[in-house]
């Protein structure tokens, strides 16, 4: 088999030889240019059957969460570490008219949520009793389809994209998520529960890693704070 190969290759370098060194003869007639594609061709991509994915356990970027009434929005940064169950947010908005602005570190293994003031140098500290969901498409979830965000008419236009859906039965909610089928990485999430209604949250700029890992520790101020209230993921923003 070895033999072979080295007689296919030296043959193959033997003939590009002579026809580099043989002049080709002038052919009679121009060539014909061929005709344009009436489309261009469909890029290949290779289909497989989606299924419930976790996201990276170190991630940063931005993100934006609205109510369909327009009563809250918010703008911002988040810092998410699945390992250590810690999330931070630090965000700009708007609540029934009024803008707020909301730092807020949620540790789930120290079940304590801090809400920083970093201008006066002061801290709220509230009990976290939720428990921490990672970044994920739970198993149970149902798929909705496979969907292109853009268009796959040209490399670069488009982003293959997972829909789910599901309930939360100790909740008493539902969710729908968008999550990419490369990478795993949220794009949005609508969640419903009487509580707070529905809830959309839309990701972007993300980044696989944590650039600071202290954002992810109370500041100094907040060593004497102590608990003042139950909290839990939305009371930091309703």
């Amino acid at each position: 088999m070895k033999l072979l190969l080295w007689i296919t290759i030296t043959v193959a370098l033997l003939v590009e030889s002579c026809l580099m060194e043989r002049p080709h003869p002038p052919h009679p007639h121009p060539p014909h240019p061929h005709p344009p594609h009436p489309h261009p061709p469909h890029p290949t991509h290779h289909h497989h059957h989606p299924h419930p994915c976790r996201s990276p356990s170190e991630l940063e970027g931005k993100l934006t969460v609205t109510t369909p009434s327009g009563e809250f929005f918010a703008y911002g940064k988040y810092t998410y570490d699945a390992d250590g169950q810690r999330i931070r947010f630090e965000e700009l908005g708007q609540y029934q008219n009024k803008s707020f602005r909301a730092d807020v570190l949620l540790l789930y293994k120290e079940g304590v949520m801090y809400t920083i003031n970093r201008e006066e140098k002061t801290c709220a500290k509230s009990e976290l009793k939720d428990t921490f969901h990672p970044m994920e498409i739970p198993d149970n979830a149902t798929l909705l389809g496979q969907v292109v965000l853009g268009s796959f008419s040209a490399p670069g236009e488009g982003l293959l994209v997972n829909s789910w859906m599901g309930e939360m039965p100790l909740l008493e909610a539902k969710y729908f998520l968008t999550f990419t089928e490369f990478g795993c990485l949220p794009i949005s999430s609508l969640y419903y529960s009487q509580k707070t209604g529905w809830i959309t949250t839309s990701f972007f700029n993300i980044v696989v890693g944590i650039k600071d890992p202290s954002s992810l520790t109370p500041p100094p101020f907040c060593t004497n704070a102590t608990v003042e209230s139950e909290g839990n993921f939305y009371s930091a923003f309703f």
